[in-house]
């Protein structure tokens, strides 16, 4: 975990996620004051429940979300994880500083306890999403990466089994798991110039089950266009939509949509981990488990550290 000793933040939102603090602090100067003294005094707190994979079988689907859009899931014992994030600063490493954000909870599981890897999934280079030194750290040589186009550049690809870029409606064979790249409605650029790198959701086939990971996205009418039976799991964003709505969808959207794709259950994430915008933390499940009223069961793994088994 990085030093929160060594290292200090430029808050200010989504914005800053992709590289562009100091346009936030133009753009917003109030909040991104307010955001900046709040991150610099207080601690990160720790999760309130530790998911423990060493006790899931090798049998079935089994996922836990670790924190803003990072999920460990296991699908008869080959491991996935998503867009993973575990320090406690994203963004620009100066070394001397971080130009970025502050978690607000610790990621329920550390680096050092998670199982063997087979496969990270990235969905885009925002640095709330793609986090280098997270990358870094889980290098392996029995670990493959499947990415959006034009981003493997970002990581030290060699340092992987294989790194597998997919753009949309392209799929790729991973040990058991096929995936497919889905049209999101978001954007890729990490810094402000390099709008060239690509943005995806998943299509993720392992055995006898599906799972969606939709990445980051707006209200879309993609994932009715792009579903191909049933799926087990969605994988959603529900927060970051105040005032962001033009790139992230809200609750209600993030539920008709994965009805959509006609998805069992839900997983929501990208909330109660960073404030990246103006809705309360408790304010994206609130308005999520209303909008599936009657079917809120089918909403999943509620609490950071939570986890969801199928068999």
């Amino acid at each position: 975990m990085a030093s929160t000793t060594r290292r200090w933040a430029l808050a200010g939102g989504a914005v800053a996620a992709a590289g562009g603090a100091f346009a936030a602090a133009r753009m917003f100067p109030s909040f991104f004051w307010k955001q900046l003294r709040e991150d610099l005094t207080r601690d990160v707190r720790p999760s309130a429940l530790a998911p423990d994979p060493s006790k899931w079988p090798n049998t079935g689907l089994h996922a836990t979300w670790l924190g803003h859009s990072t999920v460990l899931i296991e699908i008869d014992g080959f491991t996935i994880l998503t867009d993973p994030v575990f320090h406690d600063w994203i963004g620009v490493d100066l070394r001397v500083a971080t130009v970025g954000m502050k978690r607000l909870v610790a990621p329920a599981l550390p680096l050092k306890k998670l199982p063997k890897i087979d496969l990270i999934v990235s969905s885009h280079a925002h640095m709330d999403h793609l986090d280098l030194q997270s990358m870094r750290d889980l290098e392996s040589d029995r670990t493959e990466v499947v990415m959006a186009r034009s981003t493997g550049d970002l990581i030290r690809a060699s340092r992987y089994a294989r790194v597998h870029e997919v753009g949309w409606s392209e799929t790729v064979r991973v040990g058991p798991a096929t995936l497919r790249g889905l049209e999101v409605k978001h954007w890729g650029a990490r810094m402000r110039t390099d709008t060239y790198r690509g943005y995806n959701g998943y299509s993720i086939e392992c055995g006898r089950y599906k799972i969606l990971f939709a990445g980051d996205t707006a209200d879309t009418d993609a994932f009715r266009r792009q579903r191909n039976g049933n799926a087990d799991l969605a994988i959603f964003p529900i927060g970051a939509y105040d005032p962001w709505i033009y790139a992230h969808c809200n609750p209600e959207q993030a539920w008709r949509m994965t009805n959509e794709f006609g998805a069992d259950r839900l997983l929501a994430v990208h909330h109660r981990t960073f404030r990246l915008s103006r809705e309360p933390d408790s304010e994206p499940l609130d308005r999520l488990l209303d909008a599936a009223n009657a079917s809120a069961e089918r909403v999943v793994a509620r609490e950071i550290g939570a986890e969801f088994h199928l068999s």
